[in-house]
């Protein structure tokens, strides 16, 4: 890697860290009683953060197809729920930009395929984000066709119809083409899409309307998959858990209280691991989130301070809070006492997790 994209690399991590903390802020702000004018600001606070969030993801993605080093988890998933996926995605969005947004599935109901489930809806979000943005009125129409294979391979045909000239140089056209008609979001989406579709080794054209407009179709043959049978939900905690949050960084704590708050969790706070230490002789919690990396005392150290007590106390469970979340770091942390790691910045589900380990140590130790 070379400095330059190490550097870049760098300074879009740390900002994507700050922005997903200025979300977590502003859904918190959200849930406090505020006049309409502040709830229309912190409203539109949250929005900005969400479309910075998504440009950088994007910017990182396409950075990584450009260089062919993209990775590409393929799994089972049923190509009906993928569909459904895609309207989720995107229905309030086309609301918002005055379309309505009709989504199709056409083909075995049960058909699954071995796919990157989150790339294939990457290749949609590109020629949808166009058509959306094309449309001043009327519809966008996306629809997925699975056409069996006797090779155990699954043919598939997406299309997005939209109405007016909205799709024009969607499959040709230079990131600076449609960011002057569409905007930089819409054209490093669509970037991305055309790399992925490259990267399944797909094909893609466009299709003039009979009533105007284009329609354009793409096509990609992924592999079978068995059926799919939807694995049970897991189990939520049978008790709201107590969690110390141990991190020197203020926003970082608030953000880790915000979403401790989303599952009813009580909490208590820290800002060096001296002060962990402290309140965690208390043996009062019932998950202890770690930052790493803090003055006085780090998180490694604080660990084993507090494995080194005697009692329930020693035996809190730990979940390292950290940006370095490598498999070797992570090793670095489980040797220290802890029973797992968090990746900064926090998503509910990592956390839901985390409290389900703490709450029943079997899973715990298994994980």
């Amino acid at each position: 890697m070379s400095p330059s994209e190490f550097f870049f690399d760098q300074v879009t991590e740390e900002i994507r860290i700050q922005v997903e903390g200025v979300r977590a802020l502003a859904d918190r702000l959200g849930r406090q009683h505020l006049s309409a004018d502040a709830s229309a600001c912190v409203e539109g606070i949250g929005e900005a953060a969400s479309t910075v969030s998504r440009l950088l993801a994007t910017a990182h993605d396409l950075k990584a197809a450009a260089a062919e080093q993209l990775p590409l988890n393929p799994a089972p998933h049923p190509l009906r729920e993928l569909m459904d996926e895609v309207q989720e995605r995107w229905i309030s969005r086309a609301r918002e930009s005055g379309v309505t947004l009709l989504v199709a599935y056409e083909g075995d109901p049960a058909a699954a395929a071995l796919v990157d489930a989150h790339r294939l809806h990457q290749i949609f979000d590109g020629f949808i984000g166009q058509a959306v943005s094309g449309v001043r009125r009327g519809a966008v129409e996306a629809s997925l066709e699975v056409i069996p294979s006797p090779s155990e391979t699954l043919r598939l045909v997406g299309r997005i119809r939209g109405a007016g000239d909205v799709t024009d140089g969607s499959l040709s056209g230079s990131i600076e083409e449609i960011t002057a008609r569409f905007g930089l979001e819409t054209a490093l989406s669509a970037a991305l899409g055309q790399r992925i579709l490259q990267a399944f080794e797909g094909q893609g054209r466009t299709e003039l309307n009979a009533g105007g407009g284009e329609t354009v179709v793409f096509t990609l043959t992924v592999p079978c998959a068995p059926d799919v049978v939807a694995a049970p939900a897991e189990a939520a905690a049978d008790r709201a858990a107590h969690v110390l949050i141990v991190d020197d960084n203020a926003t970082n704590r608030m953000v880790a209280e915000t979403l401790c708050e989303m599952f009813d969790c009580t909490t208590e706070t820290a800002v060096d691991g001296v002060e962990a230490v402290e309140l965690a002789r208390s043996g009062r919690f019932d998950l202890i989130l770690m930052d790493i990396k803090m003055p006085r005392m780090d998180g490694v150290a604080a660990t084993r301070a507090i494995r080194a007590l005697s009692g329930p106390a020693g035996q809190t469970p730990i979940i390292a809070l950290t940006a370095n979340a490598d498999p070797e770091d992570a090793a670095g942390y489980i040797a220290a006492g802890m029973i797992g790691v968090v990746e900064k910045p926090m998503k509910p589900e990592n956390l839901l997790r985390a409290l389900q380990q703490a709450l029943n140590p079997g899973d715990a130790k298994a994980a």
